[in-house]
């Protein structure tokens, strides 16, 4: 409904009409808003009825009355949402009381304004009254058209979901199968009926208790009795299945519950996926991860899992472990090929299976040429040695390849014990340290573990790898022992001996980490900084000592390993030390074992002869331990020999031992005819050097004189006794 502009309606309604039909909308508005259902505002909603109170207004002063105009306003209050009846009772009070009062007019009496009034009202009431009858009409045609279409389209899609439901099941790549509450099979798709072999019959009215399979765990029915009960919406599951030809069908099953309308169960309908040769490859996998390739032993994996088992076990059993390593393996390997030591290693392994084949035993290849034995039970102290004899002696009987008879051997060590507190790790650990001893006997036999001998294997092995960073952190450092000129006592150097200052078992003499250093390779820059800060010390001791004292130059004594005496280094970094340092080569003595150059050929001995050529002197050291020929000490260029402490030890003693006498008198006399210089170690009393002394020894060492230590002794040694 149009409403006129502000102008236009001033205009027409002239003298303060206007304001009196403000005042009466307002009244209107306030006695019929509460009961609106409009989404106006209340402001907006008194525009809205200021039109209809002029329509009001001009039928009651109309020339020629006529109410209907009226009907016209009932009808707008309906377009306006007023259709609670008390918005009609509420109009009707307001126009019976207010319409008169502010819309009166002279003209009219008294008698004819309230007339008229009364067929006002109920003309609004009657235009009211059919516009709400048509409107709610037309609502419930609307509902009811609404309601058939939406009927209409249940219908389809029930249809709809029949169908697509009939060609899920038919067509569904996995089994699908309905069965009532007492277990009995109403119906399955084609693809289960393949799945049990093709036949319907063989699956249809069979009820669903009759697969029962052994590998079922105790749950799977449990959860089925619930689910039938209504106590579980479903369950999921990997099952297995005996098909009519015994054959197993193992599938991940679904289970779910179908209610009524009403939430009680109908139903139960299971979805079936073959896993059967998912299940297959699995375990063919597994098997190859868990079995050694040539020999189809268990492998190291599956025998972790087989010793972690047995040593978590709660009811206390004993273990016995046999750790072998055949004796020589890979010289027939080299020797053979590989081929023929594959062939080998099959022989062996059968040969071992058929040792352990009592209940609780196993045999498995872990390594190379290493293989394990287990045994377990209540009885294993003997068992396991009973086990280590019986595969040696399956290795004692010769193997043929190739036509040539080859003898086995291996060395075994043996872990026995309770299970508990035990990880595998430590277990095979301390079997694999028991059969390095079994080999350092001479192989071919078994020892049995013994953790005092672990211990210091596994320290040696902290040690080892310990070494690196040890030299890195400067946790080296060198002592010197004094070298004593027998004849008066003044001191004619020192031998530099290398130290470890270990942050965990404190300081370490060299016979506890240089053979590691040796077995590693460190031995090369270990020896290489030995020979820099001893070079530096010397260099040291001629800048700070009074020019002649101590009878001259001091001279410094390093010790070269075996190692770097092979190391093609070794010349140009002593030029380069003592070059660089100013040190006069001729103030440096490198000492040689006697062991390490027994047999020596011309290859080796040329960087020592290159070094004593420069003016470096060349010791044999711990001289007399060896089997060297004497007469090869012509081709040695050597200028020293050092005579190891054995032979002293007589002369500790009074009266000295005369066969120790009449040797180092014997070796004296043949080193000062090869003009070599005879220096003793291990000089402890008075009596060893005056005999040595006397015997013509030129120099000595040892606790007599002083024990090793830092380099400032040599300031303040008294040589009171010595002298």
């Amino acid at each position: 409904m149009m409403v006129p502009s502000q102008a236009a309606d001033s205009a027409a309604h002239p003298d303060g009409l206007e304001d009196r039909l403000r005042r009466f909308a307002t009244i209107w508005s306030r006695a019929i808003y509460p009961a609106t259902a409009t989404s106006l505002t209340r402001p907006e909603f008194e525009q809205y009825l200021l039109p209809l109170a002029r329509e009001l207004n001009e039928a009651l002063h109309a020339r020629h009355f006529d109410p209907s105009p009226a009907h016209t306003v009932g009808t707008a209050l309906v377009a306006a949402h007023c259709t609670d009846p008390d918005a009609l009772s509420s109009t009707l009070g307001v126009v019976d009381s207010y319409l008169v009062l502010y819309c009166g007019a002279e003209e009219l009496a008294a008698e004819e304004s309230r007339a008229r009034c009364a067929r006002l009202q109920h003309s609004v009431a009657a235009g009211f009254a059919q516009a709400l009858r048509e409107r709610t009409l037309g609502e419930q045609e609307a509902i009811a058209r609404s309601a058939l279409a939406a009927r209409s389209e249940a219908e389809d899609a029930l249809h709809a979901t029949e169908v697509r439901f009939r060609a899920v099941f038919e067509g569904a790549a996995i089994g699908i199968g309905i069965a009532d509450l007492e277990g009995r099979v109403l119906e399955v798709n084609d693809t289960l009926t393949q799945m049990f072999g093709g036949l319907e019959h063989h699956v249809r009215g069979r009820n669903v208790r009759e697969w029962v399979h052994p590998e079922d765990s105790p749950h799977v029915w449990r959860m089925h009795r619930e689910l039938v009960r209504g106590e579980r919406e479903h369950f999921r599951i990997e099952k297995a299945f005996y098909r009519n030809d015994s054959t197993v069908l193992w599938t991940n099953l679904t289970v779910s519950l179908l209610r009524d309308a009403d939430g009680v169960p109908q139903f139960q309908l299971a979805l079936m996926e073959d896993t059967t040769e998912r299940r297959l490859l699995n375990l063919r996998l597994r098997y190859e991860a868990t079995h050694d390739a040539l020999t189809g032993l268990p492998n190291r994996t599956l025998f972790f899992e087989r010793l972690d088992k047995t040593l978590a076990a709660t009811d206390e059993p004993r273990f016995g472990l046999c750790y072998l390593d055949l004796d020589g393996f890979k010289a027939i390997n080299d020797s053979l090929g590989h081929s023929s030591g594959d062939r080998l290693l099959v022989e062996v392994a059968d040969r071992l299976q058929s040792c352990a084949t009592a209940p609780g035993e196993m045999v498995a290849r872990i390594g190379g040429d290493e293989f394990v034995a287990l045994t377990t039970g209540h009885r294993t102290q003997g068992e396991v040695s009973d086990l280590a004899s019986r595969i040696l002696g399956a290795l004692a009987t010769p193997i043929r390849l190739d036509g040539r008879e080859f003898t086995v051997r291996g060395s075994i060590g043996i872990v026995e014990g309770p299970a508990a507190g035990r990880s595998a790790a430590e277990v095979l650990r301390s079997a694999d340290i028991t059969m390095y001893r079994a080999k350092a006997a001479g192989g071919n036999r078994f020892e049995l573990a013994d953790p005092e001998a672990d211990a210091r294997a596994i320290t040696r092995h902290g040690l080892t790898t310990a070494l690196p960073a040890a030299l890195e952190r400067g946790e080296f450092f060198i002592e010197y022992q004094p070298l004593v000129h027998l004849d008066d006592g003044t001191v004619h150097g020192a031998e530099a001996l290398v130290r470890w200052h270990h942050p965990q078992h404190g300081v370490l003499g060299p016979d506890r980490f240089i053979p590691l250093a040796e077995h590693t390779g460190l031995i090369v820059p270990l020896g290489r900084w030995v020979l820099e800060q001893s070079v530096r010390q010397a260099m040291t001791w001629q800048q700070e000592l009074p020019e002649g004292a101590f009878g001259g130059q001091l001279r410094v004594n390093v010790n070269l390993s075996p190692a770097q005496l092979h190391h093609p280094g070794l010349v140009a970094d002593t030029v380069e030390v003592l070059e660089r340092v100013g040190l006069p080569p001729s103030a440096l003595c490198l000492e040689v074992t006697e062991s390490a150059l027994i047999g020596a050929d011309e290859d080796l001995l040329k960087p020592l002869r290159q070094l004593a050529e420069m003016g470096v002197h060349i010791a044999l050291d711990d001289f007399g331990t060896g089997y060297s020929n004497l007469a090869n000490l012509r081709r040695l260029p050597v200028s020293v020999l050092k005579l190891d402490r054995s032979f002293t030890q007589g002369m500790q003693q009074h009266p000295a031992d005369p066969i120790d006498i009449k040797i180092i008198e014997g070796i004296v006399s043949l080193a000062h005819s090869l003009e070599l210089a005879v220096t003793v170690e291990g000089v402890e009393t008075g009596a060893q050097a005056e005999h040595l002394r006397r015997l013509g020894c030129d120099t000595g060492q040892g606790w007599y004189y002083a024990r090793p230590g830092p380099p400032e002794q040599l300031h303040t040694l008294s040589l009171v006794d010595a002298s």
